[in-house]
This record gives structure tokens, sequence and C-alpha cells, in this order.
């Protein structure tokens, strides 16, 4: 499949004969329109949108740039103004509104299709240098920073529908020494993805560091909670990890389970809940989960 073609481009405009003539010149790409703001933003908000041509005469081009860099999920995708002014004042206020680039009216169809490109490149290039620095390397989860990062928006905009997971690998340190460090990674980013599995949509889950891990997530009911807490520890007891002699090996998890009651508020206080009930679940036995009940 050609790569053009799983690229979206929304051109809007209040001129029918502009949008046909974009759809001419962008007929390798997956090329949607339309023709107001609020048709414009519900595109967005209901399909994969890569790339905006938008007219700058637009009479709600202010109000549909603001939208979009408001919402997390639509401010990094690149704005191309189509524009007839090319005076100096006129580009000033494309760049003014965050605008990426330019495109003259009437199109010249190369410089439009190679405008285009470049921008899809660059929002390549910088999804790719987002992710390595967001990411945990061993495992692909959220490091660190970005667990925190996403983590404090999470608990801002929840109540007590808010979980938070700290998850241990029991005895990594012993597969690590009978077995080899080697075989040590491969059980991280087994259990890492077996968790990811189970998790909801809106869960974030990330690496701590070591074995450990966390996990916040919004559950409808406790009881809710509790099963998908208990679907991580079954399925990662019953994973088989294999070894390149042909054999496998499997191993256990412990959980600390915290639930942001008001007494919790701040992220780090409810953070420190799910880790003291992480010491406790160890403490018994392991394989095993703790929640503290209010």
């Amino acid at each position: 499949m050609d790569r053009n073609k799983r690229k979206t481009i929304l051109v809007i405009d209040n001129v029918t004969e502009d949008i046909e003539a974009a759809l001419a010149i962008l007929q390798d790409f997956n090329v949607l329109s339309c023709t107001s703001q609020e048709d414009a933003l519900e595109m967005v908000r209901n399909q994969q949108t890569d790339l905006i041509l938008l007219d700058m005469l637009m009479t709600d081009r202010d109000r549909i740039c603001s939208a979009l860099k408001k919402n997390p999920d639509t401010q990094n995708i690149p704005v191309i103004f189509m524009t007839a002014n090319t005076d100096e004042k006129s580009i000033k206020k494309i760049y003014d509104v965050d605008g990426a680039d330019y495109i003259t009216k009437p199109f010249k169809p190369r410089q439009l299709i190679a405008r285009v490109k470049i921008q899809l490149r660059l929002q390549e290039v910088l999804s790719k240098l987002d992710f390595i620095s967001t990411r945990d390397t061993l495992t692909g989860m959220l490091n660190r920073k970005r667990f925190f990062e996403l983590g404090k928006s999470m608990f801002s905009r929840s109540g007590r529908e808010l979980y938070v997971l700290m998850i241990d690998i029991d005895h990594l340190k012993k597969i690590n020494d009978q077995y080899g460090h080697d075989v040590g990674d491969i059980v991280l980013k087994k259990v890492a993805h077996v968790i990811k599995e189970i998790l909801p949509p809106d869960a974030i889950f990330g690496r701590m560091g070591g074995e450990e891990f966390s996990v916040m997530y919004t559950a409808q009911t406790h009881e809710r909670s509790m099963d998908i807490v208990s679907e991580i520890l079954k399925t990662v007891s019953q994973a088989r990890i294999p070894l390149n002699n042909g054999g496998s090996i499997s191993c256990t998890i412990s959980i600390g389970i915290g639930r942001k009651f008001s007494e919790f508020n701040t992220l780090d206080s409810l953070l420190k809940e799910a880790d003291m009930t992480l010491y406790e679940a160890k403490e018994s036995g392991r394989n095993t989960s703790i929640f503290r009940d209010r």
C-alpha cells in the first residue's frame, strides 16, 4: 500500500472550487474536506488526521486553530494555510497562529504536494523522537518522567474512580542469577506486554525502574478495578517465557493498590499508598495484591 494513502489530510475551505482543486492535486492521499468550523472539529475528533489545509480567509480560522491547540490529541497536527495574499503582513498572521507553512492560491500542483510531503515527513521524525524520549528502551512502555507528566494530568481531572497500581516482579534477581540478565530482560518485556494487554484504554502504564512498574486507570466500580488486578495476577502467572535451550520459565508479580480517597490530595501521596501496599503484598508471600479500604 502506498504510504501516502495512509496519510489523512483535512481541507477546510468555504470555497468549494478551491476544495475541488486541492482534491484533484492530492489524489495520492486520503483527503477529507469541509466548509465550517463545526464540521472541521468533528472530523478531527472522529478521524485520525495527519495534516490540515486551512483557508486563511475562513471567518472561523482563529477559533479552529485555538480549538486544535487546546486539545492534546490535536495540538501537534500541522496546519498549512491556503492564501492568495503573500504580503509580509498576511504571512506574519499565518505564523502568529502557529501555522506550519502556507501555500498560495491558485495552487501550483508540484508546490502543494512538496509542501504537504515535507510537513508529513517532519511529523514522522518528531513522532519518532517523542517516542524515544518518552519510552523505556527495554520494554517500550512509558518511562518514569513521562508517566509522571501524564499521571499528574489524570490525577487532577479524576475523582474516586482513579486507581494506582505499583507492580513488582517477584524474585527477578534470582532469575537473573540463575539464567542470566538476558533472560531477566525477556521476563521484563514479557510481563510488561502481558499487563499492557489487560489494561483499559485510558490507562497510563510506565516502568519506574528495575523490576517495578506503575499503572494509573479509572474504573466505574471498585469491583471492576479488582477484576483488572485479578486478571493481571492470573495472566502473568500463567504466561510461559521461552528460553534459548527450548525450555521455558514463569514468574509472578506482587501488586499494591491505591485509590484516590480524599486524604490523597497529590499524586505523590497516592503513589506512596500504593507503594506501601505493595510492600505488604511482598511481605505476605508475593503473587498477590493488597488494597486498604477507607
